[in-house]
């Protein structure tokens, strides 16, 4: 994984933390969330305020995360909403986590200027060792406070001044005049400087989850699913409804296109899809190629389409039935015959673009054609780090190096090209609170327009 990590690659925009301030403030919190505190000088933590290092110290990848279901959070600033999420068990814990901060960001940026604010994502449920309890998640709710409890002081301080202002004779009390200047040595001026976070909620619909090796719940659609990572019959209690898995191509297919979930990359000649086409074939030679032991020289394109030459009939199945979707788009060839049982099938979709659950849908169609390592990379991260630990090593060298030099040194700009974006990402949230209809949280790939046929 060093390839990975000296390129930015893994664990990247991790907020550096050194400061003896910082380090002292985070102790209280984690000693008021987990009973524990770290004896490092200095670590990383991503946006939840977990830290791969503490973790290595206290043995815990899931010190802040028990039982994988209701995730604790530190945030020491503001600066964590652009961090990743780390460990995740759910689709939706950063999205949540990073519209939390937007909306309560000059809040937030006055309390953390004193103190740690430290909270948890709560659901109704606390145990998921079944299946079933999956579907009980609903409605994630968040109630956080600083460790000198600031929020909590805050909101006692604005009743009482709600109370001075509007009781009879309430400006004779001395006694509530004194608890309020009290409370405002803690708190400041609350009523120019509102530090009440209040509770905040938001709804979980569709989501994925690391739980069971893995599991897609699809309920708010037209026809509801859940789709299993590998082989369906693993699971000793299956979750309720109708049952999928990405072994049964046929099946899955189907669920995707009755519920108008996907398009093509390419839906016309000429379409600026088939470039991207070309690219899933590069990655698609990159991987038959190192398997097979084959020397990729200095990775270019140029020396591509030579091993592709060299490898002459024995390029798989995919390269070919992309090959043949491009030279349709390119040069005039003829419509190719493409369907569920074709091995290219999953690398010629990609999901709709207005579709409110467009990451999740690219997360499991990254699963469903992974030497795509590109979409893998950007959509299921957790799948993809896997899956590098058992590539060849020319493989992993050509897939660092490409995600380096081709994304990383433009993520946005990558994105925007590969992907495109929604007409209007206004009017599709992907995670809406329950108290207003104004939200909008950050959209992140992949797809471009495409029209339904």
């Amino acid at each position: 994984m060093k390839r990975l990590i000296q390129r930015g690659l893994m664990f990247g925009n991790l907020i550096r933390v050194d400061s003896p301030a910082l380090i002292e403030r985070y102790n209280r919190a984690l000693k008021g969330l987990a009973g524990k505190q770290t004896k490092l000088t200095e670590f990383h933590i991503d946006i939840s305020g977990f830290s791969p290092e503490i973790g290595e110290e206290f043995k815990d990848p899931l010190y802040l995360n028990p039982n994988g279901c209701n995730r604790q959070f530190i945030i020491l600033t503001v600066d964590q909403k652009t961090a990743p999420l780390l460990n995740a068990m759910f689709s939706t814990s950063r999205g949540i986590l990073r519209q939390f901060i937007a909306d309560n960001e000059a809040k937030l940026f006055a309390l953390t200027a004193h103190d740690a604010v430290a909270g948890e994502l709560m659901n109704s449920v606390f145990d998921v060792s079944d299946p079933a309890r999956l579907f009980d998640i609903r409605k994630i709710t968040i109630e956080a406070d600083t460790t000198q409890s600031h929020v909590k002081n805050a909101r006692e301080l604005a009743e009482k001044i709600d109370h001075f202002q509007t009781a009879p004779n309430a400006w004779y009390d001395d006694d509530l005049i004194a608890e309020m200047i009290d409370l405002a040595r803690e708190t400041g001026d609350v009523t120019r400087v509102p530090v009440d976070l209040g509770v905040q909620e938001y709804e979980q619909g569709n989501f994925w989850t690391a739980h069971f090796g893995g599991l897609y719940i699809f309920r708010d659609v037209e026809n509801p699913a859940v789709v299993v990572s590998g082989d369906k019959t693993r699971l000793a209690v299956p979750p309720p409804g109708k049952v999928l898995d990405t072994t049964d191509a046929n099946r899955l297919a189907g669920f995707l296109s009755r519920n108008d979930l996907v398009g093509p990359v390419v839906q016309e000649r000429g379409d600026g899809g088939a470039a991207i086409l070309r690219q899933k074939m590069e990655f698609i030679l990159v991987d038959a190629a190192t398997s097979a032991g084959l020397d990729l020289g200095d990775m270019s394109s140029r020396t591509l389409r030579h091993v592709a030459q060299r490898m002459g009939a024995h390029l798989p199945d995919a390269f070919r039935g992309l090959a043949a979707m491009v030279r349709w788009a390119e040069a005039g060839g003829q419509w190719p015959r493409i369907d569920s049982r074709h091995p290219a099938y999953f690398y010629t979709l990609r999901a709709r673009p207005d579709h409110p659950d467009r990451d999740l849908i690219n997360r499991l169609l990254s699963e469903l054609a992974p030497m795509d390592f590109r979409q893998l990379f950007i959509c299921h991260k957790e799948l993809f780090y896997a899956a590098y630990a058992t590539w060849p090593d020319e493989k992993r060298e050509f897939v660092a190096e490409f995600l380096h030099r081709d994304y990383m040194a433009n993520k946005a700009g990558a994105r925007e090209a590969l992907f495109g974006g929604r007409k209007d990402p206004m009017k599709m949230p992907r995670i809406t609170r329950g108290r207003t209809q104004e939200d909008m949280i950050e959209i992140v790939g992949p797809w471009g327009a495409v029209n339904r046929r």
